[in-house]
């Protein structure tokens, strides 16, 4: 049987990479669906683990050969995917895949798997919380925080296309919810 898709969407700083790696160490069959990006790594990300760090022109060519299920050029010459060979090979194992995409990415899974797919929308409380947590992070320069800022709104018109939308005001909270929205899906 293949597994169960779970895609957490949020504009960036959000929490949801927090909430991702909170869900994975606990007992819902989680494996980690890897994303290919276009951008350097940040801090001690590891290429195949965090992402697959990709130059702009093999993204380009993965893109013409049809390899990603989704694919989206978030910020000018960075691009972000999902590969469908990484979701074959999670759910081929009878596992559940779970994402950490962004926004648009996760609208295209959830239309494209429909209902063995469940999209959580992880928002801030806030854009003065969204923007101190981008700040806290000490890993983007002030144009790509302003950037991220900007691009917030936008994101956040999508939200109403997710089954799930989970407030990240308070992270024990949000921790617990998104456990909660997973158990009674798994169970469907």
């Amino acid at each position: 049987m293949s597994g169960k898709l779970f895609i957490f969407s949020a504009p960036s700083g959000s929490g949801k990479t927090t909430i991702v790696r909170h869900l994975l160490k606990q007992d819902f069959n989680l494996e980690f669906s890897v994303s290919a990006t276009s951008r350097a790594s940040r801090g001690s990300e590891i290429n195949g683990k965090d992402y697959y760090f990709l130059s702009i022109e093999e993204f380009k060519q993965k893109i013409a050969n049809e390899e990603f299920l989704e694919w989206e050029e978030v910020y000018d010459d960075c691009y972000y995917g999902t590969l469908k060979s990484e979701i074959d090979r999670i759910r081929n194992r009878g596992n559940n895949v779970v994402f950490d995409v962004d926004v648009v990415g996760g609208v295209n899974i959830k239309k494209y798997y429909k209902d063995d797919a469940l999209a959580v929308f992880i928002q801030p409380p806030s854009i003065e919380e969204l923007e101190k947590r981008l700040r806290g992070r000490k890993t983007d320069s002030e144009e790509v925080i302003a950037e991220r800022i900007k691009k917030f709104k936008f994101e956040l018109s999508f939200a109403d296309q997710f089954d799930k939308v989970i407030i990240n005001d308070n992270l024990e909270s949000a921790l617990k919810e998104a456990e909660n929205t997973l158990s009674e899906f798994i169970k469907q």
